[in-house]
């Protein structure tokens, strides 16, 4: 349909809506018929197809394949040569396989739940007319016929024919290609000659889904949604963006590359070094044959179990699973790569206004010569509503105070908009600082602009003073400015107002036309007060190494005096304001940049250079915006974050998290989070390279000596039970005592440095050697003898010892650098996965068909405590490491 060349009561009339909206039960019934306003989406596979793409591995095909051939053996010595081997291997083989497969799919399909929770925390909204009330839902909830109010910032959620128009403009770059933002109106187009329709960047009175509001404000009826916008008609051509990782996945993924090279080749000698070892000294050929097959298996299953393909996967769900905490405390990520990057964060740029301070505006003082005047003119010209009935203003802080302060008056603002309805406006904008308004009153039509004041006294020709226009003098302006200066001193937010008359209504109500000839009616000083929480977490940023600043567009005196007051300056001359720093180069703000923590009265640019500034220096930046043109400062910055409450769609839509609470301590609190999970994912990498590494050490020398410890039944075993959840329990660490005193990390900081990758090498020896005594023991124990060479004792010690020291090697991880014994919490989930090792492990040992299967033997009381002894030695072993590798610490931190 050709809405564009229609009438708005036309377009109204046809989608059977009215300017006021649609009734909620009308909305309901509309989205049950037509569906959700979203566009189609990938389909996800079946259950079945992801069990099948996590059995694809050529991996488990070779050890399967393995696993046949040697049941086939079996089979042709059990019926040609009538012997009696077991099929234990291959049920074993198989159930470890299948089982290892559905938690590989379990975990998969939980990251994918939590990816998906986290796009729901952070839906977007749009405000509707409905029941002729303006209501926030979620954009995917709009119909055909919802009426939607839109401001500067705001997405647009599906095509639109707009109704009403004040000086808008949208930013449709997406659909159309033109970077520059498109002027709106409301009038029906025309056709020309000989033409069939109207190019879709010349749609002047529509908006589309996947434009975004630039400038002024509007409202418009929805004409189509989903599938049927523009946007859902290219959508198959679209270039999805593939799932971004964060570096540390992409670091993972690498390492288990390398990793996994180095396995396969250190699986690949041990089998090679076997089939020598079996040609030169076995005595037959069947019997070479099957040594050289079971040798093969070994090697594969050694493969199969010491490769950590998983790494990424269980980093991916401990991310998720941290998105999830920080939502409780109110930050959303949007970007899993925030969640990592937030433990680094050295440099949080804040905004003033709601975020270190209430935005609790209210109006504790004026200066005037005509409080009445200065009143009705701050209440025009606000977007704010107080109806009949209503306590406070609802809208703008800022604009609620001013529209509370007339009532007080009795200037009420329901009346106001009746007696004097606003004809046109040039909305606000963050280069101006001032906002202007248009009304027809009774004597004639009047304009009302408020805004800052330094930028209002340079439009004004003249000032009210005892009923009279008096001409604008330099000692008056002067006289102002001394005033506002008293009112900032004080942490008084100033906003100064001014009118002009006019014989007609204006030709056009663009700002450059309307600010100007203006008459100063005075200003009023508001009042902010500071968050109490916020004290506290200036102090823990301090303490964990970073730095906060202060960036506001409020006065200089005003940031000052809050700055001092939160701690975040000690001395005025840490405050710079914006107006100097277009007098500075990017070098030199590159060398300044440090002496600064307080930056007023600045423009959007100069947010971008202070955080481009910051990052000349190697520092990891993070901002916060909530207007259109904080957008690219957010975007630049290494943690964009977003304002959940006064935040546009547009800054929300490029930020990487968004504060629920739009509070700066919320900030500091998901620094704090970032660093837990980092912490988590290092101690859960650690933990599995360290198991895994014993595995290869014990398996590797057993066969240089000539002889098997494990078959492969028993390492996929080993490597089932004490991988996953052990893994997983680690991720869910609580932080550790003194996390928020540590200074932040470097952004490039490898998995294994400060020596923990040479800790974790000689603890993975260490655990191996161990491993290979309990055999030893076993061996001893059994045969009275140490001869190297199959022991049924000796196995099933090692066998324990492996199991119950991947396990105390999991609880030594809880803390990389500090003692486990000093540590003042529980992780149950760790104990969980402790108790889920021992009912496995024993129930292997002591369920005698199990222990039959397993080819492990049932041993004596003294050997299991012996076995449980070479396990816990690891337990000091790890407690030593960290003193070492702490004294090495503080040496060089010295």
């Amino acid at each position: 349909m050709q809405r564009y060349l229609e009438t708005p009561e036309q377009v109204l009339q046809e989608l059977e809506s009215t300017p006021q909206g649609l009734s909620a039960a009308e909305a309901e019934a509309r989205l049950a018929k037509n569906g959700k306003n979203k566009l189609e989406e990938g389909k996800k596979d079946s259950l079945l197809k992801r069990f099948w793409k996590a059995l694809c591995d050529p991996m488990i095909f070779m050890l399967l394949g393995a696993a046949l051939i040697s049941t086939a053996t079996t089979v042709y010595q059990n019926v040609v040569q009538h012997e009696n081997e077991s099929y234990a291997d291959l049920f074993i083989i198989l159930f470890v396989v299948i089982i290892n497969t559905v938690l590989s799919v379990v975990q998969e399909g939980k990251a994918a739940e939590a990816i998906d929770a986290l796009m729901e925390m952070t839906a977007a909204t749009s405000k509707v007319m409905r029941d002729g009330l303006i209501k926030v839902i979620r954009s995917e909830d709009v119909v055909v016929g919802d009426v939607v109010v839109l401001e500067a910032g705001d997405a647009v959620p599906a095509d639109c024919r707009i109704l009403e128009s004040y000086s808008m403009k949208a930013e449709e770059s997406a659909l159309t290609g033109e970077s520059v933002p498109v002027n709106k109106l409301v009038d029906a187009l025309m056709l020309k000659d000989s033409q069939k329709d109207v190019p879709l960047g010349d749609r002047k009175n529509m908006l589309y889904s996947g434009s975004t509001v630039a400038y002024g404000r509007g409202t418009a009826v929805v004409t189509a949604t989903g599938m049927d916008t523009e946007m859902g008609k290219i959508a198959s051509a679209l270039n999805m963006a593939e799932d971004e990782k964060t570096p540390l996945q992409k670091k993972l993924a690498a390492l288990s590359k390398s990793l996994t090279k180095l396995v396969l080749g250190i699986s690949i000698f041990v089998f090679l070094f076997g089939v020598a070892r079996e040609i030169f000294f076995s005595p037959g050929e069947t019997a070479v044959f099957s040594m050289i097959l079971d040798t093969f298996i070994i090697a594969v299953a050694l493969a199969v179990a010491a490769i950590p393909e998983g790494l990424p996967a269980v980093t991916t769900i401990i991310l998720s699973i941290g998105v999830t905490s920080m939502s409780k405390r109110q930050a959303l990520i949007r970007k899993l790569t925030a969640v990592e990057t937030l433990g680094c964060t050295q440099i949080i740029c804040s905004d003033k206004t709601g975020t270190l301070t209430q935005n609790k505006m209210t109006v504790v003082d004026t200066y005037t010569d005509d409080p009445l005047l200065l009143a009705k003119a701050m209440a025009c010209c606000s977007d704010s509503k107080r109806g009949l009935g209503m306590h406070e203003a609802v809208g703008e802080p800022t604009e609620n105070a001013l529209v509370n302060h007339a009532h007080d008056l009795r200037l009420y603002k329901d009346e106001l908009d009746e007696t004097c309805p606003r004809i046109g406006e040039a909305p606000f904008d963050s280069i101006r600082k001032m906002m202007s308004t248009v009304h027809q009153e009774k004597d004639g039509i009047r304009q009302y602009t408020k805004g800052a004041c330094e930028m209002l006294l340079q439009c004004c020709t003249g000032y009210v003073k005892d009923g009279q226009v008096l001409p604008m003098t330099e000692e008056y302006r002067q006289a102002v400015v001394r005033r506002n200066k008293e009112f900032a001193d004080r942490a008084l937010r100033v906003l100064g107002a001014a009118y002009r008359d006019w014989q007609a209504a204006p030709g056009d109500y663009a700002a450059e036309t309307l600010e100007q000839q203006l008459i100063f009616i005075g200003f009023v000083g508001m009042i902010d007060p500071c968050r109490p929480e916020v004290y506290d977490a200036i102090t823990e940023c301090r303490s964990a190494g970073i730095r906060p600043v202060m960036i506001t567009g409020d006065h200089r005196d005003t940031a000052v005096a809050i700055a001092k007051d939160l701690g975040i300056i000690k001395d005025e001359s840490e405050a710079i304001e914006g107006a100097k720093l277009e007098d500075i180069s990017d070098e030199e703000l590159v060398e300044a940049v440090t002496r600064y923590s307080v930056y007023a009265r600045v423009q959007p640019e100069h947010k971008t250079r202070i955080v481009r500034a910051w990052q000349a220096r190697g520092m990891v930046v993070a901002m916060t915006g909530d207007g259109v043109n904080d957008a690219p400062s957010i975007k630049a910055a290494d943690i964009g974050v977003g304002m959940g409450i006064t935040g546009t769609d547009v800054t929300k839509g490029v930020s990487d998290m968004v504060l629920a609470d739009d509070n700066f301590a919320t900030i500091v609190n998901a620094v704090e989070e970032g660093r837990k999970i980092y912490d988590n994912v290092h101690k859960v990498v650690q933990f599995q390279l360290l198991t895994n590494l014993c595995e290869i050490v014990t398996v590797f020398a057993a066969s240089m000596l000539g002889f098997k410890i494990f078959s492969a039944a028993h390492l996929l075993w080993i490597n089932m039970v004490t991988d996953s959840a052990p893994g997983l329990a680690l991720g869910m660490e609580r932080a550790e005592e003194g996390l928020m005193k540590r200074k932040p990390r470097p952004a490039d900081e490898s998995l294994f440095s400060n020596g923990s990758g040479a800790v974790m090498l000689v603890q993975g020896i260490i655990m191996g050697v161990l491993i290979f005594f309990s055999f030893l023991f076993g061996e001893w124990l059994e045969n009275g003898r140490w001869a190297l060479t199959a022991s049924a004792d000796g196995t099933t010690m090692a066998f324990l010892t492996c199991n119950f020291s991947q396990m105390f090697s999991a609880f030594n991880n809880r803390s990389l650098t500090g003692s486990i014994f000093r540590m003042k919490h529980q992780n149950w989930w760790l104990w969980g996965a402790l108790l889920w090792t021992i009912v496995l492990t024993c129930g292997v040992l002591f369920i005698p068909p199990l222990c039959r299967l397993f080819g492990l033997a049932s041993i004596s009381f003294k050997e299991f405590v012996i076995a449980l002894g070479f396990a816990f030695i690891n337990i000091p072993v790890s407690e030593i490491a960290k003193l070492i590798r702490k004294g090495k610490k503080k040496n060089a931190d010295a």
